[in-house]
Protein backbone atom coordinates (compact mmCIF):
# COMPACT_ATOMS: atom_id res chain seq x y z
CA UNK A 1 0.00 0.00 0.00
CA UNK A 2 1.07 3.66 -0.95
CA UNK A 3 2.14 5.77 1.86
CA UNK A 4 1.45 9.20 0.99
CA UNK A 5 2.85 12.14 2.90
CA UNK A 6 2.15 15.81 2.31
CA UNK A 7 4.58 18.56 2.07
CA UNK A 8 4.45 22.19 1.69
CA UNK A 9 7.05 23.89 -0.56
CA UNK A 10 8.26 27.44 0.51
CA UNK A 11 10.47 28.05 -2.62
CA UNK A 12 10.75 31.99 -1.55
CA UNK A 13 13.22 34.24 -3.03
CA UNK A 14 16.30 34.23 -5.46
CA UNK A 15 18.11 31.09 -6.57
CA UNK A 16 15.13 29.23 -3.94
CA UNK A 17 12.90 28.35 -7.13
CA UNK A 18 15.20 26.81 -9.32
CA UNK A 19 16.93 24.62 -6.21
CA UNK A 20 13.72 23.41 -4.50
CA UNK A 21 12.76 21.78 -8.12
CA UNK A 22 15.65 19.81 -7.39
CA UNK A 23 14.44 18.95 -4.32
CA UNK A 24 11.31 17.83 -5.67
CA UNK A 25 13.35 15.94 -8.54
CA UNK A 26 14.91 13.66 -6.03
CA UNK A 27 11.37 13.31 -3.79
CA UNK A 28 9.34 11.95 -6.83
CA UNK A 29 12.46 9.67 -7.44
CA UNK A 30 12.64 8.11 -4.31
CA UNK A 31 8.41 7.91 -4.02
CA UNK A 32 8.66 6.00 -7.12
CA UNK A 33 11.36 3.49 -5.66
CA UNK A 34 10.01 3.33 -2.34
CA UNK A 35 6.30 3.05 -3.05
CA UNK A 36 5.75 6.38 -1.31
CA UNK A 37 3.74 9.39 -2.79
CA UNK A 38 4.34 12.72 -1.67
CA UNK A 39 1.66 15.74 -2.23
CA UNK A 40 3.15 19.21 -2.74
CA UNK A 41 1.70 22.91 -1.51
CA UNK A 42 3.14 25.84 -2.74
CA UNK A 43 3.08 28.50 -0.82
CA UNK A 44 4.77 32.09 -0.68
CA UNK A 45 7.41 33.64 2.22
CA UNK A 46 10.01 36.30 2.41
CA UNK A 47 10.30 38.64 -0.16
CA UNK A 48 8.10 36.84 -2.60
CA UNK A 49 5.13 36.95 0.15
CA UNK A 50 5.84 40.70 0.49
CA UNK A 51 5.17 41.17 -3.03
CA UNK A 52 2.23 39.52 -3.59
CA UNK A 53 0.39 40.26 0.08
CA UNK A 54 2.48 42.85 1.92
CA UNK A 55 3.56 40.13 4.21
CA UNK A 56 6.80 37.83 4.33
CA UNK A 57 4.52 35.12 6.16
CA UNK A 58 0.84 35.37 5.44
CA UNK A 59 -1.53 33.57 7.35
CA UNK A 60 -2.12 30.97 3.75
CA UNK A 61 1.54 29.77 4.14
CA UNK A 62 0.97 29.31 7.85
CA UNK A 63 -2.36 27.17 7.14
CA UNK A 64 -0.54 25.32 4.39
CA UNK A 65 2.50 24.72 6.81
CA UNK A 66 0.84 23.37 9.44
CA UNK A 67 -1.45 20.96 7.54
CA UNK A 68 1.53 19.18 6.37
CA UNK A 69 3.94 16.14 6.99
CA UNK A 70 6.86 18.59 6.75
CA UNK A 71 8.06 21.78 5.14
CA UNK A 72 10.57 22.24 2.93
CA UNK A 73 12.01 25.96 2.00
CA UNK A 74 14.58 27.22 -0.05
CA UNK A 75 15.92 30.33 0.56
CA UNK A 76 14.77 33.80 1.52
CA UNK A 77 15.61 37.07 1.13
CA UNK A 78 17.29 39.84 -1.25
CA UNK A 79 18.78 43.35 -1.84
CA UNK A 80 14.96 44.23 -3.27
CA UNK A 81 13.79 44.28 0.10
CA UNK A 82 16.66 45.88 2.26
CA UNK A 83 15.86 48.42 4.99
CA UNK A 84 16.87 50.35 7.76
CA UNK A 85 13.20 51.31 8.44
CA UNK A 86 12.46 49.23 11.30
CA UNK A 87 8.89 49.54 10.08
CA UNK A 88 8.51 47.92 6.84
CA UNK A 89 8.45 44.25 6.25
CA UNK A 90 12.17 41.90 5.60
CA UNK A 91 11.87 39.35 3.86
CA UNK A 92 14.04 37.18 7.29
CA UNK A 93 10.87 37.89 9.61
CA UNK A 94 8.78 35.41 7.10
CA UNK A 95 12.05 32.93 8.52
CA UNK A 96 11.84 33.50 12.10
CA UNK A 97 7.70 33.95 12.46
CA UNK A 98 7.19 30.35 10.60
CA UNK A 99 9.83 28.91 13.34
CA UNK A 100 8.11 30.80 16.25
CA UNK A 101 4.93 29.95 14.82
CA UNK A 102 5.49 25.97 14.24
CA UNK A 103 7.87 25.91 17.49
CA UNK A 104 10.66 24.75 16.08
CA UNK A 105 12.96 25.67 18.97
CA UNK A 106 15.90 23.59 17.53
CA UNK A 107 18.06 23.69 14.28
CA UNK A 108 20.65 21.02 13.34
CA UNK A 109 23.34 21.61 11.08
CA UNK A 110 25.57 18.76 9.76
CA UNK A 111 29.09 19.64 8.96
CA UNK A 112 30.67 16.42 7.38
CA UNK A 113 33.37 16.61 4.41
CA UNK A 114 32.64 14.77 1.26
CA UNK A 115 36.21 12.92 0.37
CA UNK A 116 35.97 14.91 -3.04
CA UNK A 117 35.60 17.95 -2.08
CA UNK A 118 38.14 18.28 0.72
CA UNK A 119 40.60 20.85 -1.70
CA UNK A 120 37.65 22.87 -1.36
CA UNK A 121 38.16 23.85 1.37
CA UNK A 122 40.20 26.65 2.77
CA UNK A 123 41.59 24.96 5.77
CA UNK A 124 45.08 22.25 4.99
CA UNK A 125 43.52 18.72 4.40
CA UNK A 126 45.33 16.79 7.49
CA UNK A 127 42.80 19.60 9.42
CA UNK A 128 39.54 19.11 7.69
CA UNK A 129 40.23 15.01 7.79
CA UNK A 130 37.69 13.15 9.59
CA UNK A 131 35.90 16.36 10.22
CA UNK A 132 31.64 15.60 11.53
CA UNK A 133 30.21 17.63 13.66
CA UNK A 134 26.41 18.21 14.57
CA UNK A 135 25.62 21.66 15.40
CA UNK A 136 22.73 21.62 17.72
CA UNK A 137 21.18 25.41 18.02
CA UNK A 138 18.63 26.89 20.00
CA UNK A 139 16.16 28.29 17.12
CA UNK A 140 13.60 30.25 19.11
CA UNK A 141 15.13 32.20 22.01
CA UNK A 142 17.67 34.93 22.56
CA UNK A 143 18.38 38.22 20.93
CA UNK A 144 16.37 37.91 17.30
CA UNK A 145 13.02 37.13 19.81
CA UNK A 146 14.12 39.16 22.54
CA UNK A 147 12.42 42.94 23.17
CA UNK A 148 13.67 45.73 20.75
CA UNK A 149 13.26 49.29 20.09
CA UNK A 150 14.18 51.85 18.10
CA UNK A 151 13.71 55.53 19.51
CA UNK A 152 14.75 58.91 17.47
CA UNK A 153 15.38 62.79 18.75
CA UNK A 154 16.67 61.00 21.75
CA UNK A 155 18.36 63.93 23.58
CA UNK A 156 22.55 63.67 23.95
CA UNK A 157 21.74 60.50 22.03
CA UNK A 158 23.79 62.08 18.28
CA UNK A 159 27.30 63.27 18.07
CA UNK A 160 28.53 66.10 20.36
CA UNK A 161 25.74 65.98 22.53
CA UNK A 162 22.95 66.75 19.83
CA UNK A 163 19.99 64.46 19.93
CA UNK A 164 20.34 61.35 17.97
CA UNK A 165 18.98 57.93 17.55
CA UNK A 166 18.97 55.09 19.77
CA UNK A 167 17.96 51.66 19.84
CA UNK A 168 18.51 48.62 22.13
CA UNK A 169 17.49 44.86 21.56
CA UNK A 170 17.04 42.31 24.51
CA UNK A 171 18.34 38.95 25.15
CA UNK A 172 16.65 36.31 27.38
CA UNK A 173 16.01 32.79 28.08
CA UNK A 174 14.35 31.31 30.02
CA UNK A 175 15.40 27.81 32.00
CA UNK A 176 12.73 25.18 30.19
CA UNK A 177 14.09 26.46 26.92
CA UNK A 178 17.54 25.95 27.30
CA UNK A 179 17.04 22.52 28.99
CA UNK A 180 15.15 21.58 26.55
CA UNK A 181 17.50 22.00 23.96
CA UNK A 182 20.75 20.71 26.27
CA UNK A 183 18.54 17.16 26.36
CA UNK A 184 18.34 17.33 22.62
CA UNK A 185 21.96 17.82 21.97
CA UNK A 186 22.84 14.98 24.73
CA UNK A 187 20.48 12.56 22.97
CA UNK A 188 22.11 12.86 19.58
CA UNK A 189 25.45 12.77 21.36
CA UNK A 190 24.66 9.45 22.58
CA UNK A 191 24.19 8.73 18.96
CA UNK A 192 27.26 9.81 17.23
CA UNK A 193 31.12 10.17 19.82
CA UNK A 194 29.00 10.49 22.80
CA UNK A 195 30.99 14.35 23.13
CA UNK A 196 28.82 17.77 23.72
CA UNK A 197 30.37 20.76 23.44
CA UNK A 198 28.34 23.72 25.01
CA UNK A 199 29.06 27.24 23.51
CA UNK A 200 28.45 30.28 25.78
CA UNK A 201 29.66 33.66 26.65
CA UNK A 202 29.68 32.71 30.94
CA UNK A 203 32.11 35.28 31.53
CA UNK A 204 30.27 38.40 30.36
CA UNK A 205 26.76 38.01 29.94
CA UNK A 206 23.54 36.53 32.55
CA UNK A 207 22.27 34.88 30.23
CA UNK A 208 25.45 32.64 29.46
CA UNK A 209 25.59 31.82 33.16
CA UNK A 210 22.44 30.41 32.99
CA UNK A 211 22.60 28.86 30.27
CA UNK A 212 26.16 26.90 31.57
CA UNK A 213 24.21 25.98 34.79
CA UNK A 214 21.51 24.35 33.62
CA UNK A 215 23.56 22.20 30.70
CA UNK A 216 25.67 21.01 33.60
CA UNK A 217 22.52 20.30 35.45
CA UNK A 218 20.88 18.52 32.70
CA UNK A 219 24.40 16.91 32.34
CA UNK A 220 25.02 15.66 35.93
CA UNK A 221 21.33 14.32 36.27
CA UNK A 222 20.43 12.61 33.63
CA UNK A 223 23.23 12.25 30.88
CA UNK A 224 26.76 11.92 32.91
CA UNK A 225 27.13 8.93 30.17
CA UNK A 226 28.03 11.63 27.55
CA UNK A 227 31.43 13.85 28.22
CA UNK A 228 30.69 17.83 28.59
CA UNK A 229 32.72 20.50 27.44
CA UNK A 230 32.45 24.58 27.90
CA UNK A 231 34.31 26.63 25.66
CA UNK A 232 33.37 30.67 25.23
CA UNK A 233 31.96 31.57 21.95
CA UNK A 234 35.35 33.25 20.57
CA UNK A 235 37.03 30.43 21.75
CA UNK A 236 35.17 28.34 19.76
CA UNK A 237 35.03 30.42 16.85
CA UNK A 238 38.98 29.83 16.49
CA UNK A 239 38.86 26.17 17.72
CA UNK A 240 36.38 25.37 14.75
CA UNK A 241 39.40 26.19 12.16
CA UNK A 242 42.23 25.28 14.44
CA UNK A 243 40.63 21.88 15.30
CA UNK A 244 37.55 20.86 13.69
CA UNK A 245 38.04 17.55 13.64
CA UNK A 246 37.56 17.24 17.67
CA UNK A 247 34.15 18.58 17.99
CA UNK A 248 31.30 16.20 17.87
CA UNK A 249 28.30 17.70 18.87
CA UNK A 250 28.32 21.74 19.52
CA UNK A 251 25.24 23.33 21.23
CA UNK A 252 24.20 26.94 21.55
CA UNK A 253 21.97 29.83 21.70
CA UNK A 254 20.53 31.29 18.69
CA UNK A 255 22.94 34.47 17.41
CA UNK A 256 26.08 32.29 18.43
CA UNK A 257 24.90 28.62 16.39
CA UNK A 258 23.62 31.03 13.41
CA UNK A 259 27.40 32.73 13.63
CA UNK A 260 29.43 29.64 14.44
CA UNK A 261 27.21 27.27 11.82
CA UNK A 262 27.96 29.17 8.78
CA UNK A 263 32.10 29.61 10.11
CA UNK A 264 31.72 25.68 10.37
CA UNK A 265 30.04 25.62 6.93
CA UNK A 266 32.92 27.13 5.41
CA UNK A 267 35.04 24.36 6.58
CA UNK A 268 33.66 22.05 4.04
CA UNK A 269 34.63 24.51 1.19
CA UNK A 270 31.06 26.00 0.38
CA UNK A 271 27.60 26.96 1.92
CA UNK A 272 26.05 25.17 -1.04
CA UNK A 273 26.89 21.78 -0.04
CA UNK A 274 24.93 22.18 3.96
CA UNK A 275 21.64 21.00 4.57
CA UNK A 276 19.68 22.00 7.91
CA UNK A 277 16.34 20.64 10.26
CA UNK A 278 14.55 22.83 12.27
CA UNK A 279 12.54 20.47 14.84
CA UNK A 280 9.72 20.94 17.28
CA UNK A 281 7.16 19.03 18.62
CA UNK A 282 5.57 19.20 15.45
CA UNK A 283 5.93 19.91 11.43
CA UNK A 284 9.77 20.18 10.84
CA UNK A 285 11.18 22.06 8.38
CA UNK A 286 13.87 21.87 6.11
CA UNK A 287 16.41 24.00 4.36
CA UNK A 288 19.55 24.40 3.21
CA UNK A 289 21.71 26.54 4.81
CA UNK A 290 22.99 29.16 2.43
CA UNK A 291 21.15 32.27 1.65
CA UNK A 292 18.74 32.95 -1.66
CA UNK A 293 22.15 34.34 -4.19
CA UNK A 294 20.09 37.01 -5.79
CA UNK A 295 23.24 37.77 -7.93
CA UNK A 296 23.01 34.04 -9.60
CA UNK A 297 19.17 34.03 -9.52
CA UNK A 298 17.54 33.00 -12.93
CA UNK A 299 20.33 32.18 -14.38
CA UNK A 300 20.09 27.78 -13.70
CA UNK A 301 24.01 27.65 -12.05
CA UNK A 302 22.95 27.32 -8.23
CA UNK A 303 24.37 24.68 -6.31
CA UNK A 304 21.23 22.40 -5.18
CA UNK A 305 22.82 19.95 -3.33
CA UNK A 306 22.60 21.37 -0.04
CA UNK A 307 18.66 21.66 -1.03
CA UNK A 308 18.46 17.85 -2.22
CA UNK A 309 20.59 17.42 1.20
CA UNK A 310 17.81 18.58 3.22
CA UNK A 311 15.55 15.97 1.31
CA UNK A 312 17.75 13.35 2.88
CA UNK A 313 17.01 15.03 6.77
CA UNK A 314 13.38 15.42 5.80
CA UNK A 315 13.22 11.64 4.79
CA UNK A 316 15.43 10.72 7.52
CA UNK A 317 13.64 12.91 10.86
CA UNK A 318 10.24 13.22 9.72
CA UNK A 319 8.97 10.31 7.53
CA UNK A 320 11.46 7.30 9.09
CA UNK A 321 12.52 6.49 5.84
CA UNK A 322 16.40 6.22 6.44
CA UNK A 323 17.01 3.80 4.02
CA UNK A 324 16.07 6.16 1.29
CA UNK A 325 18.09 8.88 3.34
CA UNK A 326 20.94 6.82 2.52
CA UNK A 327 20.28 6.30 -1.16
CA UNK A 328 20.53 10.19 -1.78
CA UNK A 329 23.32 10.45 0.69
CA UNK A 330 25.06 7.72 -1.22
CA UNK A 331 24.29 9.41 -4.55
CA UNK A 332 25.34 12.56 -4.18
CA UNK A 333 28.68 10.91 -3.12
CA UNK A 334 29.01 9.28 -5.93
CA UNK A 335 28.28 11.89 -8.41
CA UNK A 336 30.91 14.28 -6.58
CA UNK A 337 33.59 11.29 -6.19
CA UNK A 338 32.90 10.87 -10.10
CA UNK A 339 34.07 14.33 -10.68
CA UNK A 340 31.14 16.45 -11.43
CA UNK A 341 30.65 20.20 -10.05
CA UNK A 342 28.39 23.23 -9.92
CA UNK A 343 30.29 26.38 -10.30
CA UNK A 344 31.13 27.09 -6.59
CA UNK A 345 32.62 24.02 -5.72
CA UNK A 346 34.83 23.18 -8.56
CA UNK A 347 38.65 24.06 -9.11
CA UNK A 348 41.16 25.20 -11.51
CA UNK A 349 41.53 21.27 -12.60
CA UNK A 350 38.20 20.68 -13.22
CA UNK A 351 37.43 19.59 -16.62
CA UNK A 352 34.90 22.25 -18.42
CA UNK A 353 32.48 18.86 -19.17
CA UNK A 354 32.40 18.08 -15.60
CA UNK A 355 30.63 21.68 -14.70
CA UNK A 356 27.43 21.56 -14.88
CA UNK A 357 23.87 23.66 -13.69
CA UNK A 358 21.16 23.49 -11.45
CA UNK A 359 18.94 21.11 -13.23
CA UNK A 360 21.64 19.00 -14.30
CA UNK A 361 23.14 18.62 -11.11
CA UNK A 362 19.38 17.15 -9.97
CA UNK A 363 19.41 14.81 -12.85
CA UNK A 364 22.56 13.54 -11.68
CA UNK A 365 21.76 12.25 -7.99
CA UNK A 366 18.78 10.51 -9.51
CA UNK A 367 20.60 8.64 -12.52
CA UNK A 368 22.69 7.54 -9.18
CA UNK A 369 19.55 7.09 -6.73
Amino acid sequence: MTTTYKICLLAGDGIGPEIIAEGVKVLDAVGAKYDTAFEYTDALIGGAAIDATGEPLPTATLDAARASDAVLLAAVGGPKWDTTDPAAPRPEQGLLGIRKELGLYTNLRPVQIFNALADASTLRPEIVDGVDMMIVRELTGGLYFGRRERFYDEPAAGVNGAPGQRAYDTLEYSEYEIERIARQAFEIARKRRGKVTSVDKANVLETSRLWREIVHRVHDADCADVELEDLLVDNTAMQLINRPADFDVVVTENMFGDILSDEAAQITGSLGMLASASLGDGVALYEPSHGSAPDIAGRGIANPLAQILSVEMMLRYSFGMGEAADDIRRAVTEVLDAGWRTGDIKDAETPADKVVGTAKMGDLVVEHL
